[in-house]
């Protein structure tokens, strides 16, 4: 993993091959995660903390945007090593948590091709499935996030996941989408994630978020951040064509 990129005064996104980790200050001298990378990702993220100053026990909050194992892999690992509370969307929370078995996505035939690399991929690096993970604190659509500094809005997006959320920070103009919004190597155009459970749900959660106006500066889990032209990038995505 390469050193942390800071996207602003308080998020830097600690860059993973595959899903990318958001670390956020904390007013209280504290950080919460948003997302934890793949299983065995842990002792990279506490280093990247140190990085930045921070301590295993400053780590106060660990949101997951969904239950895939490039967001939620390291959780129950952090979790145990920090003593951080674990957040999640409602619908997420039994998957999460290992007590339900995860939908089968519906993949078009380029989200199968990219599907079996990445599933390739994983079993020749040896990959080990999640553990499970406590979800403390469930999320609907309209939430507050407690302790940011600023409001922090969470909204259900659907799709991708039966209960998907993503972060909007009106103040900061930022957002973190999860897997709805994907970018190319260069920032510079965006696409609907692949491999969706609904995809018609996820069109259109990804059109609720291109419509807010409040955003300049989108922190993807898969690409380079949008951090200059976000809202005429979004407004140029065309997410009902890709992957067919």
């Amino acid at each position: 993993m390469d050193a942390p990129l800071e996207i602003t005064p308080t998020v830097w996104q600690l860059p993973f091959p595959v899903g990318h980790v958001y670390v956020v200050a904390l007013p209280d001298d504290g950080y919460a995660l948003v997302d934890t990378g793949l299983p065995g990702s842990a002792p990279a993220v506490l280093d990247a903390l140190a990085a930045l100053g921070g301590r295993p026990d400053q780590l106060r909050q660990i949101v997951l945007t969904h239950y895939h194992l490039d967001h939620m892999g390291s959780a129950a690992d952090l979790a145990d090593a920090t003593g951080a509370r674990v957040l999640a969307g409602a619908l997420e929370a039994p998957y999460i948590r290992g007590t339900a078995p995860e939908p089968t996505p519906v993949l078009t035939p380029a989200e199968r091709s990219l599907h079996e690399g990445i599933m390739a991929h994983l079993a020749a690096t040896g990959t080990p499935p999640p553990r499970p993970a406590e979800v403390d604190t469930v999320l609907h659509d309209g939430d507050t996030l407690d302790g940011w500094g600023e409001p922090v809005r969470v909204l259900h997006v659907p799709g991708h996941t039966p209960g998907g959320i993503a972060l909007h920070l009106p103040e900061s103009r930022l957002l973190f989408p999860g897997d709805l919004i994907g970018t190319d190597p260069d920032g510079r155009r965006a696409v609907l994630g692949p491999i969706n459970v609904a995809r018609e749900e996820a069109v259109a959660s990804f059109r609720r978020l291109a419509a807010l106006d409040d955003v300049d500066t989108v922190c993807v889990p898969h690409g380079a951040p949008l951090r200059t032209g976000a809202r005429d990038i979004l407004a140029a995505a065309t997410p009902d064509t890709d992957w067919r």
